[in-house]
């Protein structure tokens, strides 16, 4: 089982990764850079390159609505390069609320625009000319749009790798079904191991029934706080308030893909408060009543012996990395728990 964190650079990005060079040592696999509505993931992931030698570097997520999808392929390809071939393309949807409030883009076809997306980034990584007929991207341009006087090229450098590892964040039953199929990693959220077979299950199977033996088997990305000791249940609650913006607050009533998530592990009345109490500007009301049950579940807080046993049950559920959030009070401590979950996982 691989070992990654998010990057959280809420204190200052380069201070940040000035760390991160302590965590490789550690045994840190890889790292995941956010973009969401923050600095652009990009510029960022080619700064941690340059500091780090072994780590693996993930976007996490770039949403597949900001850029093209011969722009998606180059970031990856000069990613890759810029990295030694230690890049991989995360990609997803997003929210309207992101796509349509932030970059003016209509929130339409996030299925069929992932499908395009990753087919299209293969095809440039292959070196391939570029032509394309889809349902939502053509290349080059059809004539009677634009100019007409595009062509298909095909990209200038040699890729380090034809094949960059595509990760696809999905919670919804058809996105997933889509990433088991098509991509090599899936990276769910809110990860509960004990229902994710009840919840996911299917569509990984369905997804996993058109798949190409050539991707591999699906590298499957869960989230988790991480805490190891006799007295650090506290920290628990420190995932309250980020659980309820997204179940709460993260899409209109009717349009909450997190909320849904709640709703099929079986929390449908607790999500519909939370939902309420936070569109009512009641945030403090609706953390108090994420159940405390997902926030243990989808963690690894408590002794030491709990969290080996939390990692088996990740394990055997079919976690193969998992994204940890180290909580301690000092770098130190934050280092000495990726050893320690490391030497676990080992």
């Amino acid at each position: 089982m691989r070992i990654g964190m998010a990057l959280n650079y809420s204190g200052g990005f380069k201070e940040t990764v000035a760390e991160l060079a302590d965590y490789e040592k550690a045994g840190l696999d890889i790292v995941f850079v956010a973009e969401a509505y923050s600095f652009d993931a990009v510029s960022q992931m080619g700064y941690i390159a340059a500091k780090t030698e072994r780590l693996q570097i993930a976007s996490g997520i770039l949403p597949i609505y900001s850029r093209t999808p011969a722009l998606l392929a180059m970031t990856a390809a000069g990613m890759d390069h810029v990295s030694d071939g230690r890049f991989t393309l995360g990609l997803g949807a997003s929210g309207p609320q992101v796509i349509e409030g932030f970059h003016g883009v209509p929130y339409t076809a996030p299925l069929g625009r992932t499908r395009e997306i990753i087919e299209i980034c293969r095809q440039v990584w292959r070196r391939e000319r570029l032509t394309y007929e889809g349902k939502h991207y053509t290349v080059p341009l059809p004539a009677g749009q634009g100019t007409g006087l595009g062509k298909p090229l095909k990209i200038i450098n040699h890729p380090v790798r034809d094949r960059i590892p595509i990760v696809v964040a999905a919670i919804g039953p058809k996105n997933v079904e889509l990433a088991a199929e098509l991509a090599e990693g899936w990276e769910p959220i809110f990860y509960m191991p004990e229902k994710a077979a009840d919840v996911w299950g299917s569509s990984l199977a369905a997804g996993g029934a058109k798949r190409d033996p050539a991707l591999g088997e699906l590298d499957v990305i869960a989230q988790a706080a991480l805490a190891i000791g006799d007295d650090v249940s506290g920290w628990m609650e420190l995932g309250r308030p980020m659980a309820a913006l997204y179940i709460g607050g993260m899409g209109a009533r009717g349009k909450n893909f997190y909320n849904d998530l709640a709703r099929r592990y079986g929390y449908e009345k607790e999500a519909e408060q939370i939902q309420n109490l936070y569109l009512d500007g009641k945030k403090d009301e609706a953390a108090a009543l994420v159940p405390r049950e997902l926030l243990e579940k989808m963690s690894l807080i408590g002794s030491e012996g709990h969290v080996r046993d939390r990692l088996q049950a990740m394990r055997e559920s079919g976690v193969t990395t998992i994204n940890v959030t180290p909580l301690g009070r000092t770098h130190e401590e934050r280092v000495r728990l990726i050893e320690k979950v490391k030497d676990f996982a080992s």
